[in-house]
């Protein structure tokens, strides 16, 4: 499968998104004071590298808005003649696959009480039963509202809430197209989402995480900016030493917030996080000259970005695993960074297996059974394409 229509700048920024999560979750996991991190950084500004990958679901959230919406305007030549059945074909065909393949692995080991697998509440191990509900929310995208009622009852099913609310996005995202049918009316709801979001954040930052970062509302502003920077695509696209300024503008922009972390700018970070991306991307639509993105020192962060998604959904499988079989008080200083890399290369071997044998397979199957409808007559495009674009 040849790579040359894929987007090396944006498999970069998702090679950052996914990294800052997997630190993020492997330092929660075995900690920070034993980190080979806290020792040659210090520990506040280890802190802040490894405890902020939460603006990495940001991250993903506008990066999927901007390539949804473009993919759509690529099979369909505008956002008004859209097509819901293939849209939503096309979606179950890139998320559903890994993500059932995922619950097939977590459930049966919850259910037996394996730790880390298994639903608690407070400490106490619920029934198996409640897997039922569980897997239910996850498959019909309100997961991270099961949370706001439950808690964290869930190491490993826990992050899956950002599905959750990606795919009520694009649930909604055709009908809303085919009921305003003009780009400006998009815009403007986009424009109103964005707005919406940090007052959502505000009102609800008394009720806790569940609901100021994983609730619907509370995470949309980031979509629907990658969605607006889409169809500003079409109108116009940066090149030379514009889209260069701008991609440095933006970078130094997201690592200022970023290292001044979340706590303390749950209002507007995330927000201010998602423009920064979205100001990345439009800058990337055209991509020329040397960038330090497209460079082979970033090679392997490209790679990550490429399997993001299947390393979304089974990095914390391994680490539950991993979990189980190291505690980490007992985790010596000298052992963190050897630990670390191990995580990382399991993790990434999993997540190439479950790309190359079930997620892209399953995907061309569902694929080549649908197009044969009308409505998909016309609407695929190369599959190396659709790979690129299509990661949830």
């Amino acid at each position: 499968m040849t790579n040359q229509s894929r987007n090396s700048q944006i498999d970069f920024l998702r090679g950052v998104a996914i990294l800052s999560v997997l630190l993020l979750h492997f330092t929660l996991a075995f900690g920070l004071k034993n980190s080979l991190f806290a020792s040659i950084l210090g520990k506040e500004s280890a802190a802040a590298l490894l405890y902020n990958g939460n603006y990495g679901v940001t991250l993903f959230f506008v990066i999927s808005g901007y390539l949804i919406t473009s993919m759509s305007i690529t099979r369909w030549s505008s956002l008004e003649q859209i097509k819901p059945r293939a849209f939503y074909t096309y979606r179950f065909a890139r998320i559903m696959p890994s993500l059932l393949l995922v619950l097939t692995i977590v459930v049966p080991l919850g259910c037996i009480g394996i730790r880390y697998f298994s639903n608690s509440d407070g400490g106490h191990h619920m029934s198996a039963s409640s897997f039922v509900m569980t897997v239910i929310s996850i498959l019909t995208f309100w997961h991270n509202a099961l949370m706001q009622s439950w808690g964290w009852f869930n190491y490993c099913l826990n992050v899956y809430w950002s599905l959750s609310v990606e795919e009520v996005f694009y649930l909604a995202l055709p009908i809303a197209c085919l009921v305003m049918r003009r780009d400006w009316l998009i815009a403007f709801a986009c424009v109103a989402l964005i707005i919406y979001a940090p007052l959502y954040r505000a009102d609800h930052l008394p009720d806790g995480e569940l609901f100021w970062e994983c609730g619907y509302a509370a995470c949309f502003d980031a979509i629907a900016l990658g969605c607006l920077t889409a169809l500003l695509a079409r109108k116009w696209t940066p090149t030379g030493w514009q889209a260069g300024t701008m991609r440095i503008l933006a970078s130094l922009g997201f690592a200022f917030t970023y290292w001044k972390g979340i706590d303390g700018n749950e209002i507007f970070g995330f927000t201010i996080i998602a423009l920064c991306a979205a100001i990345y991307l439009l800058a990337s639509v055209r991509v020329t000259g040397f960038s330090l993105a497209t460079s082979w020192p970033t090679k392997p962060l490209r790679w990550l970005g490429q399997h993001s998604y299947e390393l979304y959904l089974f990095h914390i499988v391994v680490l539950a695993l991993m979990r189980n079989a190291f505690a980490r008080n007992v985790l010596q200083p000298w052992a963190w960074g050897g630990w670390l890399v191990l995580f990382l290369a399991l993790a990434s071997a999993v997540a190439y297996v479950v790309a190359k044998y079930i997620s892209e397979p399953t995907n061309q199957a569902i694929r080549r059974l649908a197009i044969t409808h009308d409505d998909f007559i016309g609407a695929d495009v190369p599959q190396n394409t659709l790979r690129a674009a299509e990661t949830g």
